[in-house]
């Protein structure tokens, strides 16, 4: 069995819009895709779907009647994953796996639901069977009309790229030679913003740019959340429409000192970035697309992993949380999405206030890294 996996289709839909050559676009765009919204009683920085993304939403929830009670998570990722498939060109018959999760899952129906039982003492009939994990790619199997497995889980922040784990692991086994693999995240609610303010790290920043990730010398935390999906389609071997190549995957756990610590120099990350590069130079490796989520002690951290593993020849080094906030469980293969579009288009897109770096060879190589509450790490190394 080849150990060869081709990404042979991306898809999306984020702030950055919902088509290659626009989110490319707004990439190479200096600004960032952050608007003020009232949640948790006071505005809030969030970053939301762009207006032709939910026009896509609206049409897409209208189009069945089975899709009008459906959580924002579920819809998000049925539109990514049907776009997704048609880049891939698998057609009707074909026999492919799902493996698509969420940190927070069916959020915002979720909290109505049990905002409507706590004002009226009884439960919506269909609070259970919209609100449960498995909700995600089970509807996405149906309107696909997929006949492979069918897996939701959940690993907070590194929910996505534990899905391209399994995805990979699936088709290595020899159980299936295709499948679809992401993460997406509805979190723009009053409950899970007042989460995050409670753990001291969501931005409130006035300045220009008011997620600071990969601003190592920041005084304070400025994580903001972003919603979206973004699936990319796997298949065994060496396929000749192949976007990017899977050429190493690492993963590491965290020893924990309290629920959301993490180690000074991100033991976690040195093990997986390692375990991803074990057949690979790390002198190849021509970018990392990092986590940095925006927060004082996730950004640094990361950092020293990374100077722990490249020494002083350290890889460009990026992230898109600046621009589209952190996305929870689907910002792992929105951060695959950039390294395959950097690779594609052979440019580095930087951080604009973070120290500035020279491209100086082409980009063939991108690690791509992501973690969770826990400390559960993953680094997935792509090469073109």
């Amino acid at each position: 069995m080849s150990t060869i996996i081709s990404i042979t289709a991306l898809a999306s839909i984020s702030p950055l819009g919902n088509d290659s050559k626009t989110i490319w676009e707004n990439y190479l765009s200096e600004n960032h895709f952050f608007s003020k919204k009232y949640l948790d009683n006071q505005e809030s920085w969030v970053a939301q779907l762009d207006e032709n993304s939910q026009q896509i939403v609206v049409e897409l929830q209208a189009s069945d009647i089975k899709y009008k009670s459906l959580d924002k998570s579920v819809l998000y990722a049925m539109a990514a994953s049907r776009q997704a498939v048609a880049n891939a060109g698998w057609d009707k018959d074909a026999v492919f796996g799902i493996n698509i999760g969420s940190s927070r899952g069916a959020t915002e129906l979720f909290e109505d639901h049990y905002k409507e039982y706590l004002e009226t003492g009884k439960a919506h009939t269909l609070a259970s069977p919209t609100t449960t994990l498995g909700n995600i790619s089970s509807w996405v199997g149906h309107d696909l009309q997929c006949t492979g497995p069918e897996i939701s889980h959940s690993i907070t922040c590194s929910t996505a790229l534990h899905s391209l784990l399994n995805g990979v692991a699936w088709l290595r086994s020899g159980m299936a030679d295709k499948f679809l693999v992401g993460g997406s995240e509805a979190p723009l609610t009053d409950f899970t913003i007042g989460q995050m303010r409670a753990l001291k790290i969501y931005s409130h920043s006035k300045e220009a740019y008011p997620n600071q990730a990969l601003n190592f010398d920041k005084k304070l935390n400025s994580m903001i959340l972003g919603e979206g999906a973004s699936v990319c389609c796997l298949e065994i071997g060496k396929k000749e429409n192949a976007l990017a190549f899977v050429e190493g995957i690492g993963y590491a756990t965290e020893i924990l000192e309290h629920n959301i610590s993490i180690s000074a120099e991100a033991t976690c990350f040195q093990k997986s970035m390692k375990m991803a590069l074990q057949n690979t130079n790390p002198e190849e490796v021509d970018a990392i697309v990092m986590h940095a989520p925006g927060t004082k002690a996730g950004d640094l951290t990361e950092y020293k992993a990374i100077q722990k593993i490249f020494g002083e020849k350290l890889p460009l080094l990026t992230t898109n949380k600046w621009k589209i906030g952190h996305t929870f469980g689907a910002s792992g293969i929105l951060s695959v999405e950039l390294a395959v579009l950097m690779m594609q288009h052979n440019q580095f897109v930087g951080v604009p206030f973070a120290k500035a770096q020279q491209q100086t060879k082409p980009i063939r190589k991108v690690l791509v890294n992501a973690v969770g509450f826990g400390g559960n790490a993953v680094s997935v190394l792509l090469s073109v």
